[in-house]
């Protein structure tokens, strides 16, 4: 009788019809055959309420689209932790129903189509709603919604979100779908698989399907919602699961959109998934006055003045308005949790404050002691033969034989503070072991530094190496220290760029010979870590022409053709998710090997591509991407005329 109502769509090239598994797709196999139509399914899962399994509370559908039913939630007074928990379940069984029916094959492009979605009928149309905001995501030309039973309120609700609902009976009083079936066996997993092979053979010519969906039609068809870059909740700690470990990357240094969305999903895995530390691609004396301040330990009175510790170019990676304003909330957050070790930190990975580091090993020793700080500064001054700050004279006289190593005096001053660590740490409980953690990775940065400024001009593979070595044995110490004081394994955030974090296993620095943090974390830690990059495709970027240069507001070219950022661009959307364990043919589709954009803190768009682009496998490199069309460029705090001024619109050049 279904099909009979959908008669007018049959021999259309145009039409497809879904089926809701696993109850829905032998009523869409009859409606398919009968329209002479492809068949395919479109997944959504109930969320059930606890202990009553059979009372929706809501769905989730493909892309992580999440409808509740308030009436249920609020009537049973189901909190959010609740349902949480069952949306993460559910999502995780919706990423296997979906690879296990398709086997291996992509979803069709449904862009432009008449789609009709058919399910075994409906009760409250949850799932079916989830379906359909799911749906619109791949832009049908027209959506349909075909059932054998439902009750006429829930037909008339849904006439107002789809273009035709068709329910073939509506029975009153309604009571559950089951008691309009002769029979309404379980259908199984097997069984879905034998209906779509099945429909796949007596679909003549394949009519209706279009051929193979394209690139942009099959990344189109795995998105997921995102809100200013960041997943629902549900998406988000689906994808996080367990980890201990995220690494949430950016492609720039300099963009808001990436600081912002970064820093909201870093809140709620905070709040609500038990991370104690953000560890950050900046120095770590720095970011360890950042900490104090946020743990109520400092004389910094507010976050700005707590962020002046980075002085060192470039100073608006971290001294911009998002970094402010995140400090400023963890700070609030800490005071509220008001226990010390339950409170989040706030840290620095990097190696390139040689001098600086000097400077605090020696003001430690100085107040617990004063002879072995007099050791510290003799064998310090090695460095004095060397002009300037920044460890670059000092590595270009060391490595050329203008001037002395100091490669004993540093390990020497390692060994020294690691030998007295005991005697300093019980001197005043959990702040003295935090002190000396902070002035032992200091000397680590010291001797690091050291070894990274020699080597940075005998080969750019063996420094870069060495510094991304680096910021993952600090980010492993942080983890064990950060867990020896909670008394359980600690969960920390990582901001870095792309670069860093992105598998290098997947990209041309892997060809190279280069590591990064990314590909060390996931060796280490198999399992336990999360990978989430970010791309955009055009908009703006506080940048400097050279290194050391005053910071502009560029424009940002359109990514270039055979590029990661254009094929996203092409989907249509101004921001979405992609996670590739739940998305199998987008995975597929990026394990081809695509250009990728990378803005540091210089931006050359006159040698965009030379100096800007690589290859990679998106797939490989990250558990997920996170698009953002349009980027806006971060704040800094010091703004320049410079910066306001930006860059004139008429010098973009959109050949290059």
């Amino acid at each position: 009788m279904l099909a009979g109502l959908l008669e007018h769509y049959r021999g259309r090239d145009d039409v497809v019809v879904l089926g809701l598994p696993r109850g829905g797709v032998p009523v869409a196999y009859e409606v398919a055959t009968a329209l002479d139509a492809p068949l395919d399914v479109f997944v959504v899962r109930k969320l059930g309420v606890p202990e009553q399994e059979e009372l929706a509370m809501g769905a989730i559908a493909s892309g992580g689209v999440v409808v509740l039913n308030e009436d249920v939630v609020t009537g049973f007074g189901i909190g959010s932790d609740v349902i949480r928990r069952v949306a993460e379940r559910e999502g995780r069984e919706l990423a296997r129903r979906e690879q296990a029916y398709r086997e291996g094959r992509p979803m069709p492009d449904v862009s432009g189509k008449i789609v009709i979605l058919v399910d075994d009928g409906l009760a409250t149309g949850s799932s079916m709603h989830a379906a359909i905001l799911a749906l619109r995501r791949l832009e049908p030309g027209r959506i349909v919604v075909a059932v054998p039973a439902a009750p006429s309120s829930t037909c008339e609700q849904l006439r107002l979100e789809v273009d035709e609902v068709v329910c073939a009976t509506t029975p009153s009083p309604f009571f559950a779908v089951g008691r309009w079936y002769w029979a309404f066996d379980q259908t199984t997993d097997e069984e879905v698989r034998d209906l779509l092979r099945a429909a796949a053979r007596v679909t003549v010519g394949g009519r209706g399907s279009g051929g193979p969906p394209s690139q942009v039609a099959v990344v189109r068809m795995s998105a997921g919602t995102v809100e200013d870059g960041v997943p629902p909740d549900e998406a988000l700690f689906g994808m996080i699961g367990d980890a201990r470990l995220v690494l949430i990357g950016e492609a720039s240094h300099g963009c808001a959109d990436f600081y912002a969305a970064r820093a909201q999903m870093t809140r709620r895995l905070i709040e609500q998934k038990g991370f104690c530390g953000v560890a950050v691609e900046a120095d770590w004396p720095g970011a360890y006055r950042v900490n104090r301040f946020v743990r109520g330990r400092s004389d910094d009175a507010t976050a700005e003045e707590a962020l002046r510790g980075f002085q060192r170019f470039p100073t608006w990676m971290w001294r911009n308005t998002v970094v402010l304003d995140f400090a400023g909330w963890l700070r609030e957050h800490n005071d509220r949790v008001g226990e010390e070790p339950r409170k989040a930190g706030f840290y620095g990975l990097d190696l390139y404050s040689l001098r600086r580091s000097m400077e605090e090993v020696i003001s430690y020793l100085e107040g617990v002691d004063p002879q072995a700080a007099a050791r510290a500064r003799e064998r310090y001054s090695c460095f004095d033969h060397a002009s300037g700050d920044d460890g670059q004279s000092y590595g270009f006289a060391a490595a050329f034989g203008a001037g002395e190593s100091c490669e004993e005096q540093v390990v020497e001053q390692l060994v020294d503070l690691q030998r007295h660590a005991y005697e300093y740490a019980k001197q005043d409980g959990l702040l003295a072991e935090d002190e000396l953690f902070y002035a032992e990775r200091n000397a680590v940065t010291v001797q690091n530094a050291e070894r990274y400024y020699r080597e940075m001009f005998g080969g750019q593979v063996a420094s870069w190496n060495l510094r991304d070595q680096h910021m993952v044995d600090t980010l492993e110490a942080l983890a064990d220290h950060l867990g020896r004081v909670r008394g359980e394994p600690a969960k920390i955030v990582v901001w870095a760029h792309n670069s860093h974090l992105g598998d290098a296993r997947a990209t041309e620095m892997g060809s190279r010979g280069e590591l990064n943090v990314g590909q060390l974390v996931r060796e280490r830690h198999p399992g336990d870590c999360r990978l989430i990059g970010f791309t955009t495709y055009t908009g703006t970027v506080t940048a400097a022409d050279d290194w050391g240069a005053p910071a502009d507001r560029k424009l940002v070219r359109p990514g270039l053709p055979d590029s990661v950022e254009e094929l996203f661009h092409e989907v249509g959307s101004k921001e979405f998710l992609l996670w590739f364990e739940v998305a199998p043919p987008a995975a597929e589709t990026l394990r081809a090997a695509r250009l990728e954009r990378a803005i540091g803190v210089i931006y050359r768009p006159e040698t965009e591509r030379p100096s800007h682009y690589f290859h990679a496998r998106v797939a490989d490199q990250f558990d997920a991407v996170i698009h953002i069309d349009e980027t806006r460029a971060v704040e800094p705090l010091e703004r320049t005329a410079r910066w306001e001024r930006g860059e004139a619109p008429e010098t973009y050049p959109f050949a290059v």
